[in-house]
């Protein structure tokens, strides 16, 4: 694959959830909390947005993995762990829970950054803080996960 493609792929896909994100209003953080507010005034339209983005996956990840390859790529990269672990179930939870308390998950965060709304900033910043916390705390166990180099 050539660098133009892998940078332009991404790029356009990226652009696309972006311009779908703030067509269906998701980057709005009260529709976000209307959706998750069950005991108050619910707003169903995320719903909505969520049925319809599942449709067009369920028909083009078929579609898709019938091909031979991908179109950028040697081969199609699945995950492959089926096991549900601690470090996944605290993942969710954390995840939730910022969704619930700032209405953004990450990428109608990071799409809102555009409109300069405080909250979405605040919301990025503590994502990225999030991220290098963790990358920081896993680098002793990536490095104990490390095969040992044989010596001759």
């Amino acid at each position: 694959m050539s660098s133009m493609h892998r940078i332009i792929a991404p790029f356009l896909g990226g652009l696309v959830f972006a311009l779908g994100l703030g067509l269906s209003g998701m980057t709005d953080a009260n529709k976000v909390i209307g959706f998750l507010n069950l005991a108050g005034d619910w707003d169903p339209s995320l719903a909505f947005v969520m049925m319809g983005a599942i449709g067009v996956h369920l028909v083009m990840y078929r579609m898709i993995l019938k091909r031979q390859s991908p179109l950028f790529a040697d081969r199609f990269y699945i995950p492959t762990r089926r096991d549900i672990s601690a470090q996944l179930l605290v993942g969710a939870a954390l995840f939730g829970v910022g969704w619930g308390l700032g209405g953004f998950c990450p990428g109608p965060g990071l799409v809102s950054l555009v409109s300069f709304d405080p909250a979405a900033g605040v919301f990025v910043a503590s994502m990225l803080g999030g991220m290098l916390m963790h990358s920081l705390l896993s680098l002793p166990s990536r490095r104990a996960r490390k095969p040992a180099e044989a010596t001759c």
